[in-house]
């Protein structure tokens, strides 16, 4: 857990690479990883809902966090994101991900079915009582129908080895909320990208961002420009950065993140159907927003 109390910065939720085949390009991925972690990354998440983690077999998550763990080689925190259908596949995703070599997991509800208040809490004290990692909870209501309401996290926080929150509710109230319910228990992490910033001024300590993948550069100057108190710098970086970080809050996030990254060639837009990489009038306006973005990069 001392390790985990350090958690800080910027964890790009790194995306998951396919080849033309639609199966899992390990090399890419792993290209993708590399080029964060040289760029400064603080930390990865793997699998998430960018690394579509929802779209791989047990085989290729086991495949793709091993790969991570290889690379990093202990350098930086690697995050396994655990998104399944039920408790018991959970539970047996953790015990994997802690004997590959994981620092932490990331864990979501169970997919499918919303929970009551009792099966969700019942869902992470059974997750975490299998695994000694330390664990990310990741509140996403918008995205998956389901909120960790304050009773529950003060429930929760007996666990010891739950000790952070990706926090990607719409609501940046939410942040200062959960720390004035819990003071500095958990760690709290912008999960959505364009309340970043609010949510690092707020007292948050890092970011889970899904643009980082294809600006890590200005991902961090932001974050360092916050945390350093340069508020009139971290605007400007900020404003520019807006209309890529709305992105992120879209139902097609997936895809427009990846057709950044493979506009700014950190990447492939191939996703798995159901997912369809963007077309149309969509495409073309993510394509325009880039452009602009290039061409008036400020770093």
């Amino acid at each position: 857990m001392s390790k985990a109390s350090t958690w800080s910065g910027v964890f790009p939720a790194a995306t998951t690479q396919f080849d033309q085949r639609l199966e899992v390009d390990l090399e890419a991925t792993r290209n993708v990883q590399k080029s964060l972690l040289q760029a400064g990354a603080h930390g990865l998440v793997l699998m998430g809902t960018v690394g579509e983690g929802n779209s791989l077999s047990a085989d290729e998550k086991r495949s793709v966090l091993r790969g991570a763990v290889e690379l990093s080689e202990e350098r930086v925190p690697v995050i396994a994101g655990v998104s399944e259908l039920t408790t018991a596949a959970a539970v047996r995703f953790a015990r994997d991900a802690e004997r590959i070599g994981a620092a932490g997991l990331m864990l979501l509800p169970a997919m499918a079915y919303v929970p009551t208040p009792a099966e969700l809490e019942y869902h992470f004290r059974t997750v975490a009582a299998a695994t000694e990692l330390p664990i990310m909870l990741y509140n996403n209501p918008p995205a998956y129908r389901v909120n960790i309401d304050l009773a529950t996290l003060a429930r929760l926080a007996v666990v010891p080895n739950i000790v952070a929150i990706k926090e990607s509710a719409p609501d940046p109230r939410r942040f200062t909320d959960l720390i004035n319910a819990f003071g500095d228990r958990f760690a709290l992490f912008a999960g959505l990208d364009d309340v970043a910033f609010e949510a690092l001024v707020l007292g948050a300590k890092g970011w889970v961002s899904g643009l980082a993948n294809a600006f890590p550069a200005e991902s961090l100057a932001l974050y360092d420009a916050i945390i350093e108190g340069d508020l009139k710098r971290a605007r400007r970086l900020y404003r520019w950065f807006m209309p890529l970080l709305h992105l992120d809050a879209e139902h097609d996030l997936v895809q427009s993140i990846k057709l950044v990254e493979q506009i700014v060639g950190r990447g492939s837009e191939r996703v798995r159907p159901p997912r369809l990489p963007l077309a149309g009038e969509r495409r073309a306006s993510v394509i325009a927003m880039v452009e602009r973005a290039l061409a008036t990069r400020p770093l």
